[in-house]
């Protein structure tokens, strides 16, 4: 490289020096290869900068934090990360042009680098929005120089042509603990910015490592975790939640199986968060399998004592009915314990029912050739599709609890739960609805007809020897309100001669 006469003094020249023995002589050539050079540079610089401003892109900031993480350890692996958004930046976009846009942005940037010490670095990572990953620095003085920051970019004008422009920003930024992945910090840090525009004072908001936000998600990778070892887990478990039967409330037993997990503390895991772990890792068939075989081995071993039961619900999930090796095992399950099958309701969540039609009515088919159920749950929740409701051979409708939940505040609510009744009525399926809390919803549904009602109202989950020990779903009722609408129990000599209503 060499130094030649430019418009701005000196500049920099890249030749290209090849020599080669000719003989007894040395023989050499001399390239100018300055355009090349400086076309490669500005490639590579472009690979992980932002072109309009030029701070680092999400790609540069990504490279950037790997080599960070890499080259700590220990308490040091902690960094510091802030994101920056502009506020109704999109309007000023819109009114006058994005030129006008790009040229705040460029000043925008100019501010928040003279901002930051040698050590910190700014990347462009959206239309408006900007990513800081600080060097070794605690968070209260990253708070500080954050703070800073807003102040300076909200003080001062930006003027363009002739106008000038006011522009405010949000910032939230966050002490990402040793282990958190570069997109998961700056989503961290998103939801920090995020809140600091909620409360709109132009006020920092930061997140220690200590944050609820990281230790929950601490907790969801130890879950995860768990799920990378053969089922079954230590901790698995089985629970019951009745289903009561409006027609016959005390002349049937019948219920829906619940997933259940203990940490190593010996708390429960919520299931929402049970579930969503093993979807994460992958072992959501292998779980969804478990609880049917579990299932299917329990009702085969207590047969004799689960005289009044009609059917048992079984909740299968969206991953699984996808999955040809998962169905293909629960065909070999299902003929392993056929003489219990028909005793099975498998729910599948409307959603995923609807969204692939072909393959569901395929295992829906499959499973009611066996003898047993099909429900739709959650009905109502998505976007129901009446005429591939039409084509689909349910056996049973469960209306989404959150139009139950609120049907006596809710006059719309109650009329979408009326329509389904009677839509599941005139299709020949029966009608359930969960979530029945309290005596007057009950009231509601029983005006409507509704074939079955679960939720607390009647029974929260039961351990299975506490099932095992009663003879219908009205047993478990406390509530002398609800008592009152389902009326005493009679007993007649006939009584054994009626079957209570079924799915069937």
């Amino acid at each position: 490289m060499l130094a030649a006469p430019g418009a701005g003094g000196l500049q920099p020249r890249h030749f290209l020096v090849k020599v080669a023995y000719a003989g007894a002589q040395l023989e050499g050539s001399m390239q100018d290869v300055t355009e090349r050079h400086q076309a490669n540079y500005a490639l590579v610089f472009l690979a992980d900068h932002d072109p309009l401003t030029g701070a680092l892109n999400r790609r540069g900031i990504g490279k950037l934090m790997e080599q960070t993480v890499g080259g700590l350890a220990g308490e040091s692996a902690r960094r510091v990360i802030a994101y920056l958004d502009l506020d109704r930046f999109k309007l000023l976009n819109d009114l006058f042009g994005h030129h006008v846009g790009d040229e705040v942005l460029k000043q925008v940037c100019r501010r928040v680098e003279a901002g930051l010490r040698p050590t910190d670095r700014v990347c462009r990572i959206g239309g408006d929005e900007f990513v800081i990953l600080f060097g070794a620095i605690p968070i209260e003085l990253a708070t500080q120089i954050s703070q800073t920051i807003i102040d300076e970019i909200d003080r001062r004008p930006y003027q363009i042509d002739r106008r000038a422009f006011h522009v405010r920003a949000s910032l939230g930024l966050i002490e990402a603990p040793a282990g958190l992945g570069t997109e998961e910090a700056i989503s961290a840090a998103d939801s920090a910015c995020r809140e600091a525009k909620l409360n709109g004072n132009g006020k920092v908001v930061a997140y220690r490592r200590d944050a609820p936000m990281f230790v929950e998600r601490a907790r969801e990778l130890s879950l995860m975790e768990r799920f990378n070892g053969e089922l079954p887990l230590a901790g698995l478990f089985l629970e019951m939640q009745p289903i009561m039967s409006m027609k016959t409330p005390y002349e049937a037993l019948d219920f829906e199986v619940l997933l259940r997990m203990r940490g190593p503390d010996g708390t429960v895991i919520p299931p929402s968060k049970t579930i969503a772990a093993a979807e994460a890792n992958g072992t959501i068939s292998a779980l969804d399998k478990w609880v049917m075989e579990t299932t299917l081995e329990w009702i085969d071993r207590n047969r004799d004592k689960l005289t009044h039961t009609y059917f048992v619900s079984v909740n299968v999930s969206g991953a699984s009915l996808n999955d040809e090796h998962f169905v293909t095992e629960i065909d070999e399950l299902f003929h392993r314990y056929r003489h219990v099958v028909p005793l099975l309701c498998i729910e599948i969540t409307e959603g995923v029912a609807l969204h692939d039609l072909n393959n569901t009515r395929r295992l829906v088919d499959r499973v009611q050739r066996l003898g047993a159920r099909v429900a739709l749950d959650d009905f109502g929740a998505g976007y129901t599709s009446f005429p591939y409701l039409r084509d689909l051979p349910a056996d049973a409708i469960k209306i989404d609890g959150g139009f139950i939940k609120s049907i006596n505040e809710l006059s719309a609510n109650a009329a979408i739960v009326e329509a389904v009744v009677g839509l599941a009525r005139n299709l020949g399926m029966q009608s359930i609805a969960e979530w029945v809390e309290d005596a007057t919803t009950l009231e509601i549904l029983q005006a409507m007809n509704v074939d079955y009602v679960q939720g607390f109202a009647i029974s929260r989950p039961q351990p299975s020897e506490v099932i095992l020990a009663a003879s219908s779903a009205a047993d478990f009722i406390t509530d002398p309100a609800i008592l009152a609408l389902i009326g005493p129990r009679i007993i007649t000599p006939a009584q054994d001669e009626h079957s209570p209503q079924s799915l069937h």
